[in-house]
């Protein structure tokens, strides 16, 4: 992965922070300014994954991002919105990490 590939990874990972807070910010008073800034965040989002996908494949960069972003919105839904997991939701998340480095890593690991 190239460094300007990191760097957009951590940008769309940001901007669907943001966008995941928003949206539970939304949830909470609904408002059509939280909308808009909701939506306009999640496009954002959607737009550089879409020279990630170009760059590293699909598979790898929506993986790659979709575990790092389940990580991140879990610890700001448990730390900054007190939600809370079960074990089953729990043992989901890791298996969903497990499963995505297994997709992401595979190929470096079976010498691809």
């Amino acid at each position: 992965m190239s460094i300007s590939g990191l760097l957009q990874l951590a940008a769309s990972t940001i901007i669907f922070l943001l966008a995941a807070t928003a949206a539970k910010s939304w949830a909470l008073q609904p408002g059509m300014g939280k909308l808009v800034l909701t939506l306009f965040l999640y496009s954002a989002g959607n737009l550089i994954m879409l020279r990630l996908v170009r760059e590293f494949g699909m598979a790898a960069a929506f993986s790659l991002s979709a575990v790092i972003q389940l990580i991140a919105i879990n610890v700001i839904a448990i730390l900054v919105f007190n939600e809370h997991l079960n074990a089953y939701q729990s043992g989901g998340i890791v298996l969903a990490i497990f499963a995505v480095g297994l997709i992401t890593f595979g190929p470096y690991l079976s010498g691809r």
